[in-house]
């Protein structure tokens, strides 16, 4: 009876390590400062993912589009993904630069590569897709949610 209690525990452990570990996997968000070694090792389109902690819009691609398995597995073996809060404090190595947070007001404001990455026309509006080739030079950028339908079509013609 024990050997059974035992062995019952034991697959429910296998079982449960097997969901987690398979089933449910991350993005792997990578940072600027590691991105030019990466290149180094394997060349890649980088796609940063620019947000705020008050945007709906921006909440809500993290929790439709970033937890999609399929989004999750091509972003994680053909892409280098960059998770970047445009409100962010600490400095940030890039490209040969040190970009830096910019008050606008008492504990608000702007970090520096959030603004070189994501405006466009002038403005700035979240949540904001930018994609670099591997030159870190942008080639694409969106700003507005997308569903993740619209993300695995992006991410095809990105692949072409």
């Amino acid at each position: 009876m024990a050997k059974n209690k035992q062995m019952k525990k034991l697959f429910l452990l296998i079982f449960f390590f097997g969901i987690t570990s398979t089933g449910f996997c991350q993005i792997k968000s990578r940072s600027f400062e590691e991105i030019d070694s990466l290149q180094q090792i394997q060349k890649r389109k980088i796609i940063v993912f620019i947000h705020t902690d008050w945007c709906q819009f921006c909440q809500r691609m993290k929790v439709t589009t970033f937890k999609n398995q399929e989004i999750i597995q091509k972003l994680n073996s053909e892409f280098y993904f960059i998770d970047l809060n445009a409100e962010e404090k600490r400095n940030i190595r890039f490209n040969n630069q040190i970009f830096k947070f910019q008050p606008t007001g008492t504990n608000v404001g702007v970090h520096e590569l959030a603004l070189q990455l994501g405006t466009n026309n002038n403005q700035i509006v979240y949540p904001v897709l930018c994609v670099m080739n591997e030159k870190n030079e942008i080639i694409f950028q969106y700003s507005n949610y997308l569903s993740p339908k619209d993300f695995k079509i992006l991410l095809e013609k990105l692949e072409e």
